[in-house]
């Protein structure tokens, strides 16, 4: 799909956090641009509206454009703090395809590098983040950096359906493995579940990653009875497809727990919710459990 690439400066680069960010553990997020042009259906960003720091021409073309912030770079090294935990980012991926053009995320890493706060966290499904790996090592000595790498589903034919526009789910293992293997500390989100099967899916994530896997299921209005929720066009394409399940918290907690069982037993942390992404959100190493892990505690 085409999309547009308008650019704008930004007054601020980095911002407080509130509610599931703030839950996990987070101080700040960064968001390098408004509005994503991978257009996931599911993506609940659209539903926050201005919220979410968005203008009509975004939640009504959602995947269509993106505004690029061309000063972040410079912003942000001007509002960098030691004892920040910064989230890039919670409304658009970083490596969404308008960066392949745009090249601005190594400007921000070289900024993180000089000025390294507490955690700095990239969550993406973009396999582009590759062309970034010398920055990401370097950066990874100078502050506690994880990478959350996006992978939903184990079907392809269920990623065509529901993010047409992102890479295939056997190139981002790839990338998981790339990145693991060069070093980066990367864990496996599996979020938002979409309709899969759930012990292969669980049993990749457990083969390519070796820290704590974040799952987090769509998030419907039936529980969230406020914020941000999964988009309409995904609850229309699972009930066209007759996947309805996939929006029943009562089926979603089933899916989770079978998943954490699996994980458990095969000695490995599987947590979701803001407890899930609190692991990415610790300074250390995520590859090594907490103290109340070590003890056996349950995560919600």
């Amino acid at each position: 799909m085409p999309f547009r690439i308008v650019e704008s400066e930004a007054r601020t680069i980095l911002s407080p956090v509130s509610g599931f960010i703030l839950e996990a553990g987070f101080t700040h997020s960064l968001t390098p641009a408004r509005n994503c042009t991978f257009g996931c259906t599911y993506c609940y960003v659209p539903t926050m509206r201005f919220q979410g720091g968005l203008k009509p021409e975004d939640w009504t073309h959602w995947g269509q454009l993106t505004t690029l912030k061309r000063n972040a770079a410079e912003l942000l090294a001007k509002s960098l703090r030691p004892t920040q935990r910064i989230y890039c980012s919670p409304l658009t991926d970083p490596y969404q395809p308008a960066e392949a053009e745009a090249i601005l995320m190594p400007g921000i890493l070289r900024a993180v590098i000089a000025s390294p706060p507490a955690v700095f966290t990239i969550q993406t499904r973009g396999p582009l983040i590759l062309r970034d790996l010398d920055l990401l090592l370097k950066l990874s000595t100078r502050t506690c950096l994880r990478v959350g790498f996006s992978l939903t589903t184990n079907r392809d034919d269920i990623r065509k359906i529901f993010e047409p526009h992102c890479a295939t789910i056997e190139e981002r293992w790839r990338t998981v493995a790339a990145l693991r293997d060069a070093g980066i500390d990367v864990s496996a989100t599996l979020a938002p579940l979409l309709p899969c099967d759930p012990a292969p899916l669980i049993d990749q994530a457990l083969r390519y990653t070796d820290g704590p896997i974040v799952a987090d299921p769509f998030h419907v209005r039936s529980v969230k009875r406020s914020g941000a929720t999964t988009r309409e066009p995904a609850a229309a394409i699972c009930r066209h497809y007759g996947w309805e399940q996939w929006l029943d918290p009562a089926f979603h907690q089933q899916t989770l727990e079978t998943m954490r069982s699996r994980a458990t037993a095969a000695g490995r942390i599987f947590a979701w919710g803001p407890s899930g992404f609190g692991y990415l959100s610790r300074p250390g190493t995520s590859r090594e459990p907490a103290e109340s892990d070590k003890l056996g505690a349950v995560l919600p």
